[in-house]
């Protein structure tokens, strides 16, 4: 009996064996037939993609065409979203993983079969209505007239604007053309700026001055280039301008018996025409290297010592230097206020009566000329269409105008003028300017930020051999370069470091996205939302009801202000199963537990920026399965410690996380007493006296301020294993005093380190070693920030003298404790650009030594007795690149001196609270020197000399006092250039390496 039951389970495992192997071969083929078609679907989306960009400019002309590319493009966005499925949950896994996840598989393929439907029903959708057309000179001629039809409409709107603001830019313009010099090579100057500026129109009032331009040069052309132009007829109307109609008949009659006219025959005549005369030209409204390339190669001598000039006008400041060095290009800016509000009121015919009708009125005006941008295209345009309504229906009209943009035919060459600057996008960069939208109005926008969700979305592709943040960077300064962003912050390398968009051009943008289904925003007062499929979605409010979306399509959520209401899905809902990137660093709510209790299920995240203290410490517990993720914001959390499931995060580039210093409901910090008090309140949170909400936020400070032992710094303990994260550029904050030796060392290990923030108080000597040690072997650092600040007292860095050899590549250091002495190896930071000490109590002598022979530093920040000597000495030949000195709450400080000779780029002083009562002498030394301040409080003796010495400099600085410094003596000198000014808070430490 026994061995019939042995027989018969061998004969069923048998059985089992037989069909697990026929299922398992069964799967593998069905593996391999999936993956043919991913490599269909691979090679469809390239063609799609191909398809796009050539589609960019005809789309704007056919709207068959472009209702047809609308739908490929969202055809293009399926396809990328499923291989993308694939690789999470197919390609990536192993086999047994993979015969496991057979539901996946299944989904996968069925996804795939419907693409490849949808695939052939779009083309044969072009078969039916004959969409794509093989492109031909004609057509390619069609798009230039249509572009040129765009040109024309927006120029003709500007003229007007020569009646206000245009003096002062007039005259500075004229001084770099510099018409009294009549000799020497031919100069180029460029004028850059925005479209609707007035490029054209400063241009022109310059061109036309009857007492300048025509006295000075023996011939002029006007020259409108555009983005298209005929070569021919171009330099037929140059010699017409430059040489006479008579020499353009001459030479046309001499090539009649030529069976064609060519280029070089124009050219020849119009560069020997040219060789010995002193002319003007003006090319205007350029867009291209190549146009500048050809016309001046082909058209001006190469050789011509009279003193000639060519003035540029361009939106690409890239462009202008290409064709000339920085000090000829001069940058338009805006209207001023009151310029503006003159030019709207003249426009509107109106006058400045409508200023006396009231307070109201005058915002009203103020708020429209602002959102105009201060632009005079736009403000002519504006005020002609307010010139037929009642000043009454203004009001209305501002709240109105981004709608307006849309449908009122007279904002239609507004409209076209942006709509201009966009189609002339590479394809690219237009995926990341309409992804601007997602930002509110007048926001600033962080470039770090903005680049790191590029990347995540996908807009950014990386090169051999070259960081893909770097090109990140690269596209942001594209947008720059044409105008189509401005910048908002430049640091002191002359990098742009925030940004903001124009108003208009922001409100045109926002429509070009919403018609292309790109970003919808979600705003106060929108009652519903239709269904669609959406990729990006951006809530600026709380006050709206129905949203009826395709939440599986969407890749990115971005929030600022309040939490959505329902029936919007949880952020980390399975429902966003494609979610890319999750922004929520400017919310203005608290992220529950049921917030983000199904993060893990977000395979696809690349983006997670939850910074802000917005969320509690114990959130992201199964972060470690978003395998795919790359930049990770918890700055400013409730945290202490970062859970080990960080180490699997293998992809991540970024990990910026920091605690939150203020407890709230407990002062646990000035008061480690604090747990008995805790201890005896502990049950009554638990009490109605306590709401829901409070609840949960004292409990999780509790927990992290037992955790932490009051720990009263903003590091945060890293775990086991941080090695593994090779492709780590960035992280802080990390706590020395909580983290393992172990770990420490590790940090070693992570070798494109660019990025690294760390404090130090309260950590083992044997701690300071294998950090320094560890520091070594960082050959990519570029930025270093070593805090020993607690809450109540400052630690020692002297620890740091035992690093024999810093990173070859530190540009940016930043240090926050007591030196006493400079350490060694501050000799051998050659590419230093910025430093940043605090309480650091370095003494007189070696100190200005060692940092003047610094050949790349550009910034010296010395806070709160960094430098406890009675005087700061800038000797002769030292600091050869220093642009600017700041100085804060120096106690000891009595005197600044600058000795003839040195500090030859220094253009800016700032002194904080500092007592000179020696005074600052030498500043006639600084050749380069633009503005001395001297803010909160701060006392320089002898400020009559120093005052002096600014009115008798060359450079004629701006020297700014606080209007609180009336016991100075600021009696007139005339001609001075003081200032005063009300005091300013202090600027943000510039820490970012990146």
């Amino acid at each position: 009996m026994a061995e019939t039951v042995v027989s018969m389970a061998r004969a069923l495992v048998g059985i089992a064996v037989s069909k697990a192997a026929s299922a398992a071969a069964d799967e593998a083929s069905l593996l391999l037939g999936v993956q043919k078609e991913i490599w269909y679907i691979k090679d469809e989306l390239k063609t799609i993609q191909a398809f796009l960009r050539a589609a960019e400019v005809e789309k704007n002309k056919d709207e068959l065409l472009k209702v047809w590319a609308e739908q490929v493009q969202d055809l293009s966005y399926d396809i990328e979203d499923c291989l993308d499925e694939f690789k999470i949950h197919v390609k990536s896994q192993s086999l047994s993983g993979q015969l496991l996840k057979l539901g996946d598989r299944h989904r996968i393929a069925v996804r795939i079969r419907n693409l490849k439907s949808r695939v052939e029903e779009v083309s044969n959708r072009n078969t039916r209505y004959s969409l794509i057309k093989t492109t031909s000179s004609s057509s390619a001629d069609e798009r230039d007239s249509y572009m040129e039809d765009i040109r024309n409409q927006s120029a003709n709107n500007i003229d007007e604007s020569e009646l206000v603001g245009f003096a002062t830019p007039k005259m500075e313009l004229l001084k770099l053309i510099d018409i009294s010099c009549d000799d020497g090579p031919t100069k180029v100057i460029c004028v850059v700026g925005m479209g609707g500026l007035g490029k054209t129109t400063l241009a022109r009032k310059t061109y036309e001055s009857k007492e300048d331009i025509p006295s000075y040069f023996s011939c002029c052309a006007w020259v409108t280039v555009s983005q298209s132009f005929d070569r021919k007829e171009i330099l037929k109307d140059m010699i017409r301008q430059l040489l006479g109609a008579d020499s353009l008949d001459k030479l046309l009659k001499e090539l009649q018996g030529k069976l064609l006219v060519e280029v070089q025959h124009l050219a020849d005549c119009l560069v020997y025409g040219l060789k010995d005369k002193r002319y003007f030209v003006v090319l205007d409204d350029l867009w291209s290297i190549d146009a500048w390339n050809w016309i001046n190669d082909i058209a001006f001598p190469k050789i011509n010592n009279r003193g000639s000039r060519i003035l540029v006008t361009t939106r690409d400041a890239g462009l202008a230097e290409r064709c000339t060095s920085e000090p000829l290009i001069y940058h338009l800016e805006p209207l001023q206020i009151d310029d503006a509000v003159h030019l709207l009121l003249r426009k509107t015919s109106k006058g400045q009566k409508v200023m006396e009708t009231g307070e109201n009125m005058k915002n009203i005006v103020t708020k429209l000329v602002k959102r105009c941008g201060c632009l005079p295209l736009a403000i002519l345009t504006v005020g002609g269409i307010l010139a037929t309504k009642k000043i009454a229906e203004w009001g209305k009209f501002y709240e109105e105008l981004p709608s307006e943009l849309e449908s009122n035919t007279n904002l239609e060459a507004m409209r076209r003028i942006v709509i201009l600057s966009y189609n002339h996008l590479p394809s690219h960069l237009k995926p990341c300017f309409l992804y601007l939208s997602i930002f509110p109005e007048d926001f600033v926008i962080q470039r770090k930020r903005l680049v790191d969700l590029w990347i995540a979305e996908g807009f950014v592709k990386a090169r051999d051999v070259v960081n893909i943040e770097d090109v990140g960077n690269s596209y942001f300064n594209e947008l720059i370069n044409r105008s189509m962003i401005q910048p908002s912050a430049v640091n002191i390398e002359g990098v742009v470091k925030k940004c903001r968009v124009h108003d208009i051009m922001r409100d045109i943008m926002v429509s070009v996205s919403r018609e292309q289904n790109f970003v919808l925003l979600i705003k106060d007062n929108v009652t519903s939302v239709e269904e669609e499929t959406i990729r990006h979605v951006a809530f600026h409010g709380n006050q709206f009801s129905e949203i009826c979306l395709d939440w599986s399509s969407v890749r990115s959520v971005s929030v600022f202000g309040d939490r959505p209401m329902e029936p919007v899905p949880s952020f980390c809902s399975p429902q966003l199963r494609m979610l890319r990137v999750l922004d929520l660093e400017d919310v203005k709510f608290r992220l529950t537990q049921k917030d983000v209790k199904n993060i893990g299920l977000l395979h696809h995240m690349k983006y997670l920026n939850i910074a802000g203290g917005s969320y509690d410490f114990a959130l992201l517990r199964s972060i470690g399965k978003l395998k795919c993720l790359q930049t990770l914001d918890m700055r400013e959390a409730n945290i202490s410690a970062l859970t080990t499931a960080i180490v699997e995060l293998r992809s991540l580039r970024s990990l910026r996380c920091s605690k939150r210093l203020d407890y709230g409901y407990f002062n646990l910090i000035d008061n480690p007493k604090g747990c008995l008090t805790i201890t005896m309140c502990f049950p009554m949170i638990f009490t109605t006296l306590v709401g829901f909400s409070d609840r949960a936020n004292l409990i999780a400070e509790i927990q992290m301020a037992c955790s932490t032992r009051w720990s009263d710094t903003k590091g945060v303990r890293l775990p086991r294993g941080i090695k593994s994260l090779k492709k780590l550029q960035i992280l802080e904050v990390v706590d020395m005093k909580g983290t393992s030796r172990e770990v420490i060392e590790e940090l070693g290990e992570l070798s494109q380190l660019r990025k690294l923030s760390v404090t130090s108080k309260g950590a083992s000597e044997n701690k300071y070693k294998i950090f320094c040690a560890a520091i070594e072997k960082l050959s990519s650092l570029q930025s270093l920030y070593v805090d020993a600040e607690g809450s109540s007292d400052v630690g020692t860095l002297e620890w740091l003298d035992s690093i024999c050899s810093p990173p070859p590549l530190i540009r940016n250091l930043k240090l926050n404790g007591s030196l006493l002495d400079l350490p060694k190896w501050f000799g051998n930071l050659k590419q230093l650009v910025k430093m940043h000490l605090s309480r650091s109590r370095l003494k007189e002598g070696k100190t200005m030594e060692v940092l003047g022979t610094l050949p790349n530093l550009m910034l010296l920040r010395l806070y709160r007795n960094a430098y406890v000597g009675e005087k700061l000495v800038f000797r002769r030949e030292a600091f050869p690149n220093l642009k600017e000195i700041d100085i804060y709450f120096l106690k000891q400080l009595r005197e600044m001196r600058f000795e003839e000779g040195t500090a030859p780029q220094m253009g800016s002083i700032e002194i904080y609270g500092c007592r000179l009562k020696s005074g600052i002498v030498g500043t006639k030394h600084l050749p380069r020197l633009k503005t001395i301040a001297v803010q909160d409080g701060g006392d320089v003796a002898n400020f009559d000399l120093l005052r002096a010495e600014v009115v008798a400099h060359p450079n004629h600085p701006l020297l700014q006092v606080s209007k609180d410094r009336g016991h100075n003596d600021l009696g007139g000198i005339e001609g001075s250039n003081v200032a005063a000014e009300a005091t300013e808070s202090l600027p943000d430490d510039e820490v970012d390496g990146s």
